[in-house]
Order: C-alpha cells, then structure tokens, then sequence
C-alpha cells in the first residue's frame, strides 16, 4: 500500500486532492495541516485508510516525527499562508513558509519519500510580459513575498533533485474554485454576497483579468501526473485559459444567481493584483485528453454542491 502525507490537506485544494486519493486503490492518506485557515469538516474522517494529524509544517521537530515514523511514499506540499488580503496583511509569516518548505524536503530526502509536489502558485509570473504564461518561457517577475516563497520553493525543489536526488513535480495553480474555497477568495466572495443579496465589491474599476479552474480538473490532472508518472522533475501550469475580467466574473454570478446585488468599486490594492493572467495550460490539457469545465459549468455545480451551500449558510 502506498502512503501519501498532504499537508495543508484540510483546505479547498487540499481537501478535494485528499478526497480524490481516498479512493484510490491501495492507498492510506496522511493530512496534516495546523487549521489556520483550513477546516477538518472538509475531511472525510470516517474512512480507513485516512488519519489526521493536527501540526505545522513550518514546525522541524513536530514534522520530523510524523515523517520518521509514517515513511511516506510520496509527499504533496500545500500549506502555505494563502489569499490576497491575508498574504499582504501578514507579510512575515508568509515568508515563515520558507522554512516550512525546506523543512518538508529535506525530511523527504532523509525518509526516502519517492516524489515531491509542490503547490505554487501563478503568482510566481508576477505582472505577466506576454500572455499565455509559458512554463519553460515567460520570466518569473515576482514582487510580493507569497510569489517570492513560491518562487524560492520551485528552487529548493530543483536543488534536492540536482544534489540529492529527490524527484518532484511543481504545480503552478491559477485561480482554482471549488465548494470547499472560503470567501477570501474572488468567485466564492462574489457568490456569498451575490446569493444574499449583498455588494459585491471589486478593487479597481474590475478590467484585470483571469482565468478560472473548477477544483475538479485540477484534481483530476494532479493525481493523473501521479498515477501515470507525469512531469518527473518538471512544472506544470494548473489552471483554465479563458480570460475573464473581474467585472465580467461578477457580472455572469449576479446572472446565474437572479442576485438583485450591486457591484461597489473601490480603491485597487496597492499591490499583489496583477492587471491579467492566462496560463499556457497545455501540458495539463495533455494530462486531461478532455474539455475543462467552464466557467458557468462551474459556477452552477457549487451552487448545487452540498457543502457549498453548508458552507455558505444555504440549507
């Protein structure tokens, strides 16, 4: 049987990731995770190849006994100090992630963990200079500390594999919604306070531009590169390629859920919000072989999703 630790697991992308591995064959599932941000009801606590071990990864000793006495087979690293306003309001322990990041690899190298993946982030692209944002092309522009933790991240994961060995896959993640995202993010913010009847607010007059990934491609692409042993020792863009402008995101949410909601501008934020991203995502479409769902496809599966609806107060 092959064991799997995700740290960070009791998050959005985390939890979906988890759910997906509980049923894989032959598999026990580890999630470690300190609850800053994530929550343990997104776990599935009932199943007998799963445990939960409440930690902090930045913490050396506390995960050098999980490491030592579980042996995992493979790692995924996906604590971090997430969302915009959060990373920008705690710039400090962002950077404390580091630390973290170099604790989960070199724990790896000395228990014989097979592969590390690493969640970064299209933030490591910073303000894009050409568009799609190639994995192997476009510079890596970044300003503010979460995109340089990634960035640094990416780096450690190289340097472990050109001086130990140590294989690993970099999963550049863009924009990735599902039931399981609190509201400190863009599409569930919107569709909390669009489903009360609430303003949405939109930093800036709404013009810059995403792409948005329903959590179930991503998950679907990740564990297949895990499966199929994808990208050993490579990066990958995780994300949708239609651009949609924040305007326009709210716009299709106030249509999809009859919201008698207003759309409030305020002042753009001073930093962190890059003016557009769109990621050459063909490698992943490679893993896929199918369409991605789109965004209205998206958008009405969380409005019917059981925990979406708990989570937002619905039912």
């Amino acid at each position: 049987m092959r064991k799997i630790l995700v740290t960070g697991g009791a998050g959005n992308i985390g939890s979906a990731l988890v759910a997906k591995l509980l049923n894989e064959k032959d598999t026990f599932v580890t999630v470690v995770d300190n609850l800053t941000t994530g929550s343990i009801s997104k776990l599935d606590l009932t199943k007998p190849n799963f445990q939960f071990i409440k930690a902090d990864s930045n913490n050396r000793q506390e995960m050098s006994e999980i490491m030592i006495s579980n042996r995992f087979d493979f790692v995924f690293h996906y604590a971090a100090v997430v969302g915009v306003k959060r990373t920008q309001d705690n710039p400090i322990k962002v950077l404390d992630d580091i630390e973290g990041i170099r604790n989960m690899l070199a724990l790896a190298k000395n228990t014989g963990v097979n592969r590390f993946f690493f969640s970064s982030s299209s933030e490591v692209y910073g303000e894009p200079v050409s568009i799609p944002q190639n994995e192997d092309t476009t510079p890596l522009n970044s300003r503010v500390p979460y995109a340089v933790v990634k960035n640094v991240g990416e780096a450690f994961c190289r340097s472990y594999f050109q001086e130990y060995g140590l294989n690993y896959t970099v999963f550049r993640f863009f924009n990735t919604y599902g039931p399981n995202q609190t509201t400190d993010f863009v599409m569930s913010k919107f569709l909390y306070s669009a489903l009360r009847n609430e303003d949405l607010t939109i930093f800036g007059d709404g013009s810059q531009s995403r792409t948005f990934c329903y959590v179930d491609d991503n998950i679907d692409a990740t564990v297949a590169a895990l499966n199929k042993n994808l990208f050993v020792n490579d990066v990958v863009n995780i994300g949708g390629d239609v651009i949609v402008s924040i305007l326009e995101l709210a716009n299709i949410i106030l249509r999809l859920t009859d919201s008698k909601s207003k759309i409030v501008f305020l002042p753009p934020l001073k930093d962190g919000d890059m003016t557009r991203r769109q990621p050459d995502n063909s490698k992943m479409r490679s893993i896929l072989n199918r369409e991605l769902v789109t965004i209205e496809e998206g958008i009405k599966k969380l409005i019917a999703h059981p925990d979406f609806r708990k989570q937002m107060g619905l039912d």
